[in-house]
C-alpha cells in the first residue's frame, strides 16, 4: 500500500512538474546551418524577442569513419535592429563548425560563429528561417574561416 501511495505522489508530483514546463515556450527545429548543427535538429527555449537553444547534427560522411556529427549551443536576438519586429536577429553559435581529416577517419572541429537570422513568421511562432552564419574553428590539423547558410523550420 505504501509503494502505491508513494507511486501516485510521485507520479502526481511530475505531472504538475510538466504542466508548469507547458506553460514555458518550448520550440524543436530540423534544418541545415549553424543553429542544426550542420544538417539535424535543436531544442530551444523562446521569448517574444530571442531563442536560446541547443542543436545535435551531422557535417560531414566518410566510407571509412560513417557519419561526423557534433553539437552546439546558441543565442539569436531579435530586437537588436527593430522593437517592432521579431523577424530579424542576429546570433552566436559555439559547436561544430566543420570536419577535418584525421589519421584513421574524420574529426569535427569545433568554433564559434556570429550570424544573421530571419525568421518568416517571427521567431516566437513556428515557420520557415533563413540565415547565414560566419564560423571560425581550430581543429587538430586544419583551422580557418567560413560560412553555413541555413534552412530550417522551427515547430
Amino acid at each position: 500500500m505504501k509503494f502505491v501511495v508513494k507511486s501516485l505522489t510521485v507520479i502526481s508530483i511530475l505531472l504538475f512538474s510538466c504542466q508548469l514546463k507547458a506553460a514555458e515556450s518550448y520550440s524543436f527545429g530540423v534544418g541545415l546551418g549553424a543553429t542544426y548543427s550542420g544538417l539535424g535538429v535543436n531544442m530551444s527555449k523562446l521569448s517574444d524577442v530571442d531563442m536560446k537553444y541547443l542543436s545535435v547534427g551531422c557535417l560531414g560522411y566518410s566510407s571509412y569513419a560513417g557519419y561526423i556529427c557534433g553539437a552546439g549551443l546558441g543565442w539569436i536576438k531579435t530586437d537588436l535592429f527593430n522593437a517592432n519586429s521579431n523577424k530579424h536577429g542576429l546570433g552566436i553559435y559555439l559547436g561544430a563548425v566543420g570536419t577535418e581529416r584525421a589519421y584513421g577517419g574524420s574529426e569535427i572541429v569545433n568554433g564559434v560563429g556570429l550570424g544573421y537570422y530571419y525568421f518568416f513568421n517571427g521567431i516566437g511562432d513556428g515557420g520557415t528561417n533563413l540565415g547565414l552564419t560566419v564560423v571560425t574553428g581550430n581543429g587538430r590539423y586544419k583551422s580557418g574561416t567560413g560560412m553555413m547558410l541555413q534552412l530550417g523550420y522551427q515547430f
